[in-house]
């Protein structure tokens, strides 16, 4: 079945509209997208470095060295697996862990005008349908 070009078009104009919900976000903190990215996935996950390089659809080398950044501004700490020897996870640091509900209520503030032009039915309809999206 082809996709409705309508459909398309408006999916599109709305993922231009939340990255520049995320970028703004992002830049009053002095962060990147894909900074931000990451401490999205750290608030949720600890993973190994190439985990959360697959995660990002990045190679290791470059999540390393966001992951160098971050930690030299303490929002993220490097541990040893305790599974793997080789291997090292990252997490949010203290800071870390202060910045991330910050920085999910700035957006969840930011998206809200979009979000309150529909009915909590709809919205509850919008959220079914972006997570059969993204399955």
């Amino acid at each position: 079945m082809d996709a409705d070009p309508e459909a398309l078009d408006r999916l599109v104009q709305t993922s231009f509209t939340v990255m520049a919900v995320l970028s703004q976000a992002a830049a009053a903190h002095d962060l990147s997208l894909t900074q931000l990215r990451v401490l999205a996935i750290l608030r949720d996950h600890e993973p190994k470095i190439a985990e959360l390089a697959a995660y990002l659809g990045l190679d290791r080398s470059s999540v390393s060295g966001l992951i160098d950044r971050a930690v030299k501004r303490d929002l993220v700490l490097r541990t040893a697996s305790e599974d793997d020897a080789r291997a090292v996870r990252v997490s949010l640091s203290p800071a870390g862990h202060r910045l991330a509900p910050t920085l999910t209520a700035e957006i969840g503030d930011a998206l809200t005008p979009l979000t309150s032009k529909l009915s909590p039915a709809e919205q509850k309809k919008l959220g079914a349908l972006l997570t059969k999206l993204l399955d």
